[in-house]
């Protein structure tokens, strides 16, 4: 049976152990009424999540349904964007991580636990048919949310993601088709580090890599950072 609440910010909290063919079945069913649509369907494997990323994508295609954002949680996994040099994933990595090669942009971006994922399936035919406007707006929902934590950040030139000073704590990659948007962002809340040394994140080797609890030095709640960065997406994707 298909359990959802809802939090105060309009996300669907879905039951965890729902398959994705389950989670399309119940997002296709029912009546979304928001022009951009949110569900947190907490730890998924990466296969599985993307799996029924193309499965919703399509049906934002075809105008079957609205908009929306998935959150959730991977398993650890070192993903490859579909040009990026595997020699950034190091000999020394380790073996519980599972290596994937996908269709989005970018280079080598680790997924694991302590991280907020959020694959937002846009239709940018209803905002602005830019894939660097689209960028921008998804680095400044993140700037806002960090904001709400006293958390000063910003963007690099010429390079994607959420940055505090020298270190990311969001990194993004995306692929569009037919302006729709899929892939997105990984706000790293309280990841183990360790998984970090087995590669070089983003293929980027000069800056490091930080998250919301070294930051703050307290655990973090991810339903109220969900929460946050869903308010400041109704702020930055208005129609």
């Amino acid at each position: 049976m298909i359990v959802s609440t809802q939090s105060n910010t309009m996300v669907d909290i879905l039951d965890k152990d729902l398959s994705s063919t389950e989670i399309f079945n119940y997002i296709k069913k029912i009546n979304l009424n928001n022009d951009i649509n949110f569900f947190y369907l907490g730890k998924k494997s990466y296969v599985d999540a993307w799996k029924l990323q193309k499965q919703l994508h399509e049906s934002v295609k075809n105008n079957d349904i609205p908009s929306l954002v998935l959150y959730l949680e991977h398993d650890h996994v070192y993903t490859l964007g579909k040009n990026a040099n595997s020699d950034f994933i190091l000999s020394n990595y380790p073996k519980d991580v599972q290596v994937i090669q996908t269709d989005r942009g970018g280079q080598v971006t680790y997924h694991g636990p302590g991280q907020l994922i959020g694959y937002p399936i846009i239709n940018l035919n209803n905002y602005k048919k830019s894939i660097s406007w689209y960028m921008r707006a998804l680095e400044e929902v993140i700037i806002l949310t960090l904001q709400q934590y006293d958390i000063s950040s910003s963007r690099k030139d010429g390079m994607t993601g959420v940055w505090v000073q020298d270190d990311k704590i969001c990194a993004m990659g995306v692929r569009l088709s037919r302006w729709v948007s899929m892939h997105g962002f990984a706000l790293n809340i309280e990841p183990d580090m360790e998984y970090y040394n087995g590669m070089i994140p983003c293929g980027i080797q000069e800056f490091g890599i930080t998250s919301l609890y070294e930051l703050l030095d307290e655990n973090i709640d991810v339903y109220e950072v969900m929460d946050t960065i869903t308010q400041n997406f109704f702020k930055i994707f208005k129609v």
